[in-house]
């Protein structure tokens, strides 16, 4: 190993021994996948917690079960079924590989889930870190997981400094990882290692004082807790402004599934005006003539809608809501169509969308 700690008597079997036996004797985090080996359900529950969080997850995977109770009852429903449970979540590409492992494993493989690393690392959206955490606790395979929380066990107690985001940063702690990695129970280890990180060795206010890796800790011993494991420097998201023109006539309203190649692929939507800058009411009504997506005849003044903004990993949104009422039904937009505001609680939208039919005024049900 390099770049690290001289471990000196400070050996791997040794770390491996306290971490395992903190498990059994300390760990109460509790998570209703934790001890699960159904392939299928630990499979879901990872990929639902790809940039998702424990607490926010939990929810959606035990609804998940309760709609799919497995791989054939996913692999059969409708996607906009899927798409539907999965509203809120964010991060959609995962939605979409979701289902398409489902279909690949009940059609292709009649139902079989893959039981190697490489077969399971070659479903859709299934990275390193997923593949290994499925093959180690359904399967009981010698794969190490490597997240957020093991890096910062590892750089911490070792005294890592190489960078975590980088690429040498990444296959050395995937090096670190996989020699430290209990061979009999690596299931057991991989949940141990994990579930420390995100319990002991935090983020902010570790529990340095009560931690049984304590003696040996190089970032505690050199005051360096804080900063480790270290980062490059995260650059600012990108900006956009995204105006929904909602054009209404009678009880219906205009909608369109978003198309590929952008932010919520598949998802149901009005109809956008996206600019450069903020922009007024007047401005979007405009852009949207010369576009060709505001059909003539309304018959009422335009409503704005408050400004709503949403924060995502690489990008925020910004944008209003520009309500447009016609008295006489009025031309196409373009593709898409017209459904009651009682229907559009079947469809899922982003939760940039879903914010606005949820304020207060707008009148869609809960």
């Amino acid at each position: 190993m390099k770049k690290g700690h001289d471990l000196k008597q400070w050996s791997k079997k040794e770390f491996t021994r306290r971490l395992v036996r903190w498990n059994q004797e300390q760990n109460d985090r509790a998570m209703p996948w934790k001890g699960e080996r159904d392939p299928y359900r630990i499979w879901l529950s990872e990929i639902i917690l790809q940039q998702t969080r424990v607490q926010q997850g939990w929810a959606y995977y035990q609804a998940f079960l309760r709609a799919f109770p497995d791989v054939r009852s996913l692999a059969s429903a409708p996607d906009q079924a899927v798409f539907k449970l999965w509203e809120g979540l964010g991060y959609y590409t995962r939605c979409r590989n979701l289902i398409a492992s489902a279909r690949h494993i009940a059609f292709e493989r009649d139902g079989r889930f893959p039981d190697t690393y490489a077969a399971i690392r070659a479903l859709p959206g299934v990275g390193p870190y997923t593949a290994a955490a499925i093959a180690s606790f359904a399967f009981n395979l010698p794969h190490a997981v490597v997240d957020g929380n093991v890096q910062r066990v590892l750089a911490r107690v070792f005294g890592i400094r190489e960078p975590a985001d980088t690429a040498s940063g990444k296959r050395l702690f995937n090096q670190w990882a996989q020699d430290l990695l209990d061979p009999v129970r690596p299931g057991a280890y991989n949940q141990a290692i994990m579930d420390f990180g995100a319990t002991v060795c935090k983020p902010l206010a570790p529990a340095c004082p009560t931690c049984p890796l304590r003696l040996h800790c190089v970032a505690r011993r050199l005051d360096q807790v804080r900063e480790l494991p270290v980062k490059r420097k995260v650059s600012a998201p990108r900006r956009r402004w995204i105006y929904y023109l909602v054009l209404e006539h009678g009880d219906r309203v205009w909608i369109r599934q978003r198309g590929a190649g952008d932010i919520w692929q598949g998802l149901f939507e009005f109809l956008p005006v996206e600019t450069d800058r903020e922009v007024s009411a007047e401005e979007v009504l405009s852009l949207a003539r010369v576009r060709g997506l505001l059909p003539k005849g309304a018959a009422e003044t335009p409503v704005w809608s408050p400004r709503i903004t949403q924060q995502l990993s690489h990008q925020q949104i910004t944008g209003r809501f520009l309500r447009v009422r016609f008295s006489r039904k009025p031309a196409k937009p373009g593709p898409g169509q017209w459904v009651s505001r009682d229907q559009l609680i079947h469809f899922p939208f982003p939760v940039f969308i879903r914010s606005y039919l949820k304020s207060p005024g707008i009148a869609t049900p809960a």
